[in-house]
């Protein structure tokens, strides 16, 4: 049974950083590709940062680019974002995702396993 479980969430001011981490459990997972999609209140679900498993290379929303960096600790079956320079328009649901496919896909419909997600919130 796969299981991708977030944490490091919380609530914090503009400007902050945050760390979120995904433990990935039940895949060989060095052979997946990850990333983090967001979903605010009222709004679709969005891509916010992948990696894939047989480039390494990634990719990141516009939004995000410069000040996100999506990381992974294969020994230990980790995935991280790291959320710099936050602003209030950050404020979301963090989800950990994983898929078999090596492309990094930005619909989050293409994505086959989630975490329960973490709750980002950044106050102005």
């Amino acid at each position: 049974q796969v299981q991708l479980v977030e944490s490091g969430g919380g609530l914090v001011q503009a400007g902050d950083s945050l760390r979120l981490s995904c433990a990935a459990s039940g895949l060989p997972f060095s052979s997946y590709t990850v990333g983090w999609f967001r979903q605010a209140p009222g709004k679709e679900r969005e891509f916010v940062a992948g990696l894939s498993w047989s480039s390494g290379r990634t990719y990141y929303a516009d939004s995000v680019k410069g000040r996100f960096t999506i990381s992974r600790d294969n020994a230990k079956n980790m995935v991280f974002l790291q959320m710099n320079s936050l602003k209030p328009e950050d404020t979301a649901v963090y989800y950990c995702v994983a898929d078999r496919n090596w492309i990094v896909e930005r619909l989050w419909t293409e994505w086959a396993y989630w975490g329960q997600g973490t709750q980002v919130t950044v106050s102005s």
